[in-house]
């Protein structure tokens, strides 16, 4: 479908959408679900605008179900503090112990803001310098305290910040990623050590992109992270490196996938608004007219998922029953019209004429399991 209203520049129109609150900013976790259902251009276009999902939610009636308790993130502060003490001393003392070369004491930029500045343009200009100066070959010691990096995602820019990056050790950068989930007899649990990989692996690529805009051999970027977590039951850290190879892979492939949200946003009418204090008409209006492509898997990552569940539910979309299905009825967007065909009330076309010649096998199998005739 072309722009309704090519003039407008594709930022101003989606700051317009967003309406006069400060946009949110895209995050690791963001990209990574972002990139787990690259086909929805619900997501793409909430969040290139810079909305903030979960009130969109709770404006239509959808309470978010997920997200870190208050006492989490408490304590996944507190266990980052404890890391950074002594001028990262844990972290230097675990580069030690996981790469078997001696690591000596190290200096610390705070990057949260720089000479009182705290911008995004100014700290991610600060973060390329450092970058470049440390890159360029000098035995510097200097571990970068919550850098921002760029990369750009659906045509728009997004600013990340793991919480360090080290200095060349080994001739190697290592992004480090700090979490407060335990690692009992040195195994975390898998799902939280998956999810952490692939939010490293967005610091990483971004990383990549910036050497190679600077010019620097991108052969410096470690493809593994540090990851840093309590050990046991106690507060000391443990620490260990996590390879990231599939994840780049999957990532960069993703990615490529993802069409560009101004592109996306151009094509909703003129009077579309995203405005969280708009009216809940307006706003259930402006939502519904962007595509979503929900599946089960949504109900996981993100806070409009229940939302696009029940928009699924009631046109039959096939998605709503996962990818299986989705994938055993293509071209076929309700699963109404794929019981109105084995009933035989519709005739399938060419194209949906395979699809229901399986959804037949299964229905004869499924009756000889049961004893009854095929």
């Amino acid at each position: 479908m072309p722009p309704q209203h090519p003039t407008e520049l594709p930022g101003d129109r989606l700051a317009t959408l967003r309406g006069p609150r400060p946009p949110q900013p895209y995050t690791a976790r963001k990209i990574t679900a972002l990139t787990a259902n690259p086909a929805c251009s619900r997501r793409a276009v909430l969040d290139a605008a810079g909305v903030d999902k979960a009130v969109v939610a709770q404006r239509m009636g959808y309470e978010p179900r997920f997200g870190q308790s208050p006492f989490a993130i408490a304590r996944e502060r507190a266990f980052e503090a404890l890391v950074k003490w002594g001028g990262y001393a844990e972290l230097i003392r675990l580069l030690r112990e996981q790469l078997g070369i001696p690591v000596g004491e190290a200096a610390v930029t705070d990057l949260n803001e720089v000479g009182g500045d705290s911008s995004l343009a100014r700290r991610a200009k600060e973060t390329r310098n450092l970058l470049a100066r440390l890159a360029s070959g000098n035995d510097e010691r200097l571990i970068l305290d919550r850098p921002l990096l760029t990369l750009e995602v659906a045509g728009q820019t997004a600013y990340l910040e793991p919480q360090a990056l080290t200095h060349r050790v080994g001739g190697r950068f290592y992004v480090v990623e700090i979490r407060s989930f335990p690692a009992i007899d040195g195994q975390a649990d898998p799902t939280a050590v998956a999810q952490t990989a692939k939010q490293a692996a967005v610091s990483v690529l971004a990383l990549h992109r910036i050497f190679e805009q600077l010019g620097l051999g991108p052969a410096q970027i470690a493809h593994q992270f540090m990851l840093i977590c309590p050990k046991d039951f106690s507060n000391r850290p443990y620490g260990r490196l996590v390879d990231l190879r599939q994840e780049l892979d999957a990532l960069r492939f993703q990615l490529g996938r993802l069409r560009r949200a101004d592109d996306l946003a151009l094509a909703l009418p003129p009077s579309a608004t995203l405005d969280i204090d708009r009216a809940e008409a307006e706003l259930d209006e402006s939502v519904g007219a962007l595509d979503a492509s929900y599946t089960p898997d949504c109900l996981s990552f993100c806070e409009m998922a229940r939302y696009c569940r029940d928009e699924a539910t009631a046109c039959a979309s096939p998605t709503r029953l996962g990818g299986t299905v989705r994938n055993t009825l293509p071209g076929i967007d309700s699963t109404r019209t794929a019981l109105a065909y084995l009933e035989g009330v519709l005739a399938p076309g060419p194209a949906e004429a395979a699809a229901i010649g399986q959804l037949r096998a299964a229905e004869r199998l499924r009756r000889l399991r049961q004893g009854g005739a095929a």
